[in-house]
């Protein structure tokens, strides 16, 4: 994805090997967290916001920026990605100035229980568990896409006794890698042994560097590390489990109905697909944005 960023491929590696981690601070689209396009306030969605929200003035949305092309930064700490100018988008359609809090990715939703942030947006698949302590406002659906080293190749669904690779505490971490190990114990073969990193980074460059045989991730993740490695990665298998990508809000806040309509308002005047085109992701668009799509799906 976003070939024309890539680096090139020679020096592309030779730095990621002597540094020990991909680089992702390729800049934006649009240069900087605000939307790549034009956003308007919808005032019907921003008269349903919460009033100590709205006489706040400001979103702040809780987000662990590690997770390259949906949310990381650019060479400045800036937060950016796509899944960052939609909250930014979606914070001018209600009226509301974004503030990003950094935080690692398994303390984000307890940050929105607690009150520490009113949204959490950092690629959350929603799922069943979540919703039990969070709403979800979907805006996209992914699937997920192994990839491992150019040559080596890795069936997804025989990966029994190979070293995986994931971001610590994602959907691929808790739940679709250890399904894969149970059903290879529960065949009598070797269990797949799942090597957790703290940021995709540090995930893409274990294979790159051999130490592990696969990586798993979401599929826009996963195409944009391929891309971003030139020659060094390849996909292993087909996309599967396809689920939807939701915005968390605090449980029966009343602030999900705000979210939900500032999302379908960039939906209908086309500002929601501007941005998802503007990054090669329009793959994973949806015309309806729901709410606890995995409950009610």
């Amino acid at each position: 994805m976003r070939a024309k960023y890539a680096l090139p491929a020679i020096a592309a590696v030779a730095v990621l090997l002597l540094s020990g981690c991909v680089d992702n601070s390729t800049p934006s689209p649009g240069g900087s967290a605000e939307p790549t396009t034009s956003v308007t306030k919808d005032d019907d969605a921003a008269a349903l916001l919460p009033a100590k929200i709205a006489d706040s003035g400001t979103l702040i949305i809780g987000t662990d920026p590690t997770y390259a092309p949906n949310e990381f930064k650019d060479e400045a700490g800036t937060p950016i990605g796509w899944g960052i100018e939609i909250a930014a988008a979606v914070a001018a359609k209600l009226g509301l100035e974004p503030e990003y809090q950094v935080s690692k990715f398994d303390n984000i939703i307890p940050s929105v229980t607690g009150g520490k942030v009113n949204i959490g947006v950092s690629s959350f698949t929603d799922n069943v568990e979540r919703e039990k302590v969070v709403d979800f406002v979907n805006y996209y659906t992914a699937g997920i896409q192994w990839a491992s080293a150019k040559g080596n190749d890795v069936d997804p669904d025989d990966a029994c006794g190979l070293k995986v690779a994931v971001q610590a505490t994602t959907y691929e971490h808790t739940d679709e890698v250890p399904a894969k190990s149970d059903a290879c114990v529960a065949a009598g073969k070797a269990p797949i042994d799942i090597k957790p990193f703290d940021t995709q980074d540090a995930a893409t460059n274990a294979v790159v560097l051999g130490q592990v045989d696969a990586m798993s991730a979401d599929s826009p993740v996963t195409l944009y590390a391929i891309s971003k490695t030139e020659g060094e990665l390849q996909l292993a298998g087909e996309t599967f489990d396809v689920a939807p990508y939701g915005i968390a809000v605090g449980k029966d806040s009343g602030l999900a109905e705000a979210i939900q309509a500032a999302l379908q308002s960039m939906v209908d005047d086309g500002s929601y697909a501007e941005i998802l085109d503007a990054w090669g992701v329009s793959d994973g668009g949806i015309d309806e944005i729901t709410i606890n799509a995995a409950a009610n799906g």
